[in-house]
């Protein structure tokens, strides 16, 4: 069963990742990009098409892929499948992250965007990202309209066209997406700033598909000095998931410290997702890049707008929103929801803990470079350490200690059992302070009025509980995991 999850369908490459199934998902997005009547192809001319619509007067798609093994084929089959049912794709030249694909979504006025990726996952998986007209992670309702239509199919083959035809009918344009990307990258940074600080950074592409772009933006653009790592193709990620997590960053931490760079930046297998590195090679975790990337846009950009973060997000940006003042809203786990809140044009930022960020007048899906870029700008601008910077926040608004970690139980069933028991009757006290409110947005987040909460998520395909906690002190962090620990083992 094809299943959409937070950000597309994943499986194992052979196993559940197949041409066939492939196939299914691209033939179904075809039929609703044909259908949906915010995009104006529901029309009379359109439905005549068999019977003689060409090329120029059809929707279009952008497809890419990234670095994975045969991500570029499964891309080439999405491509032929779109042509037999009349869909012109305009097909990447190159292996290219996720947010580049976004920003030609918009850029071309196309009707979806699809990428072959699996994002930060081991090397053995693949899957499929679906971006609607909007250039951002498709909604609940489109995905569910997806699954709906794939299902519908059952066994019935999906026909594809041939390469040779594709070309020669224009059914397919191959394009570089670069440039494109590259403008507005530069669009919404302060690029004669950045020249001016004549910065050092030192790069990890983890083998990912950012490996083109990175780089060469930082160096032809913005004429900062760049030592990198890891940008040859691997198929297997150097036998690791291509995560930008501080245990992954070893190497870049070490080249950061031997060279005495002013910033190390790293991104995931598609680019969507940010690592950053302070001077020194400290480690600066995304909750604390979130906020630090508000109140760079507050205060030296003079930008004014509500931020938004996932519900297991740290409150750090909440905090420094207020301080400017602007209100946070929450949202489910997962950037298809901040994405909608972007669309509204009322949000200067949106970020969740895992590592995704974007801001407004930029694509509604989140983009890891973006994200090392704007940390790049504060750096220019304030000539201070990210860590510097962030010791002054929290003189000023207080200290924000946040962790995460995940809960293996042996049987999912227990995982199951333990939901239920917090639905029915949830802690009233933890780490010796009364539960002041319970929110069910997306797993269980009980909030102490001291401010400091915990999170339980569960996963949907493990038998894993994810925990999130956040203290103004790390010895009440450390409390609030030990009431965590007593919780997923049921007792209370």
């Amino acid at each position: 069963m094809i299943k959409f999850g937070t950000s597309g369908w994943r499986g194992v490459v052979s196993d559940e990742f197949t041409f066939s199934n492939v196939r299914r998902v691209a033939h179904a997005a075809a039929g609703s990009v044909k259908e949906s009547p915010e995009v104006g192809h529901n029309s009379d001319e359109y439905r005549q098409f068999l019977g003689g619509a060409t090329p120029s007067r059809v929707p279009t798609v952008v497809v890419g892929y990234d670095t994975r093994f045969l991500s570029e084929e499964f891309a080439k089959e999405v491509a032929a499948v779109l042509a037999t049912d009349g869909v012109r794709t305009l097909f990447s030249a190159a292996d290219l992250p996720t947010p580049a694909a976004a920003w030609a979504v918009l850029a071309h006025k196309a009707v979806g965007g699809m990428m072959v990726t699996a994002s930060h996952n081991p090397g053995q998986y693949n899957g499929l990202k679906w971006m609607p007209y909007w250039g951002g992670a498709a909604s609940p309702a489109v995905t569910n309209d997806l699954e709906r239509r794939v299902e519908l199919l059952g066994d019935h083959s999906v026909k594809a066209m041939s390469d040779e035809r594709s070309v020669k009918e224009s059914w397919t344009e191959t394009i570089d997406f670069r440039k494109s990307y590259f403008d507005q990258l530069e669009s919404l940074l302060d690029v004669k700033a950045i020249r001016k600080a004549k910065l050092s950074v030192g790069v990890d592409l983890m083998h990912g598909s950012g490996r083109r772009y990175l780089r060469p933006f930082l160096e032809e653009r913005l004429g900062v000095e760049v030592v990198a790592l890891h940008e040859d193709r691997d198929v297997l990620f150097g036998g690791r998931a291509p995560e930008p997590t501080p245990e992954a960053l070893g190497e870049l931490i070490e080249l950061v410290r031997a060279k005495k760079l002013d910033l190390g930046l790293a991104c995931d297998g598609d680019a969507d997702r940010f690592g950053v590195l302070d001077a020194g090679g400290e480690y600066i975790p995304a909750n604390d890049v979130i906020a630090l990337a508000y109140e760079h846009l507050a205060a030296h950009r003079g930008l004014k707008g509500k931020a938004a973060r996932s519900v297991m997000t740290s409150h750090f940006i909440d905090a420094v929103a207020k301080s400017h003042g602007c209100e946070t809203r929450e949202t489910p786990v997962g950037f298809k929801y901040l994405g909608e809140l972007l669309r509204s044009g009322s949000f200067l930022l949106a970020g969740e803990e895992s590592g995704g960020l974007s801001i407004r007048g930029h694509v509604p899906e989140k983009d890891g470079l973006l994200a090392g870029l704007l940390m790049l700008e504060l750096v220019a601008c304030e000539k201070k350490s990210l860590s510097s910077v962030r010791s002054r926040l929290h003189k000023k608004l207080g200290e924000f200690h946040h962790t995460r970690f995940n809960f293996h139980m042996e049987r999912q069933r227990q995982v199951i059992e333990l939901q239920e028991r917090l639905k029915a009757k949830p802690p009233l006290e933890l780490a010796g302070a009364a539960v002041w409110r319970v929110d069910q947005t997306d797993g269980f987040k009980f909030i102490l009025r001291d401010g400091a909460w915990l999170g339980l998520r569960s996963s949907g395909t493990e038998s894993v509980f994810r925990v999130y906690a956040e203290a103004h002190s790390s010895k009440r962090l450390q409390e609030m995991l030990d009431a965590g620990k007593k919780l997923l083992q049921g007792k209370f």
